[in-house]
């Protein structure tokens, strides 16, 4: 369901992203002109090149398209897991996946997004679903 122009917030699409994120929600751009949804915020679709982007809520589900573990010491927090997610609406984003040991993380592992904040700055992450 598409918002209403009221609500599209103005500036850097990076910016609007993260306050969205603040407020809660997860949203992707999707070009009015050829219907496609984006990731990363962008002020033009790279797949058509308009301008005429919106801000519409994103479902947040979606699968593991790749994934690699980041060796650390344990005094620096310990391994964890990177993660490109393939999400429903067709775009994909890197992020992490929580509540769950790094080794654990599968290819095709069906996910579902989170927003939690570290150090006053919303992430958005995700977690094992029950499916996509």
């Amino acid at each position: 369901m598409p918002a209403d122009d009221a609500s599209q917030p103005t500036g850097a699409p990076g910016a609007a992203f993260e306050a969205f994120l603040k407020g809660g929600e997860f949203r992707l751009q999707c070009c009015r002109a050829c219907g496609r949804q984006i990731y990363y915020p962008r002020t033009v679709c790279h797949y058509c090149g308009s301008g005429d982007l919106q801000w519409l809520p994103a479902s947040g589900r979606g699968f593991v398209y790749s994934t690699t573990i980041v060796r650390q010491k344990p005094d620096r927090g310990g391994d964890y897991n990177v993660a490109i997610i393939q999400l429903v609406e067709g775009a994909r984003l890197l992020s992490r996946i929580v509540d769950v040991s790094p080794s654990d993380v599968r290819i095709d592992m069906p996910v579902v997004a989170i927003i939690r904040e570290a150090g006053g700055v919303p992430q958005l992450l995700f977690r094992p679903s029950a499916g996509a």
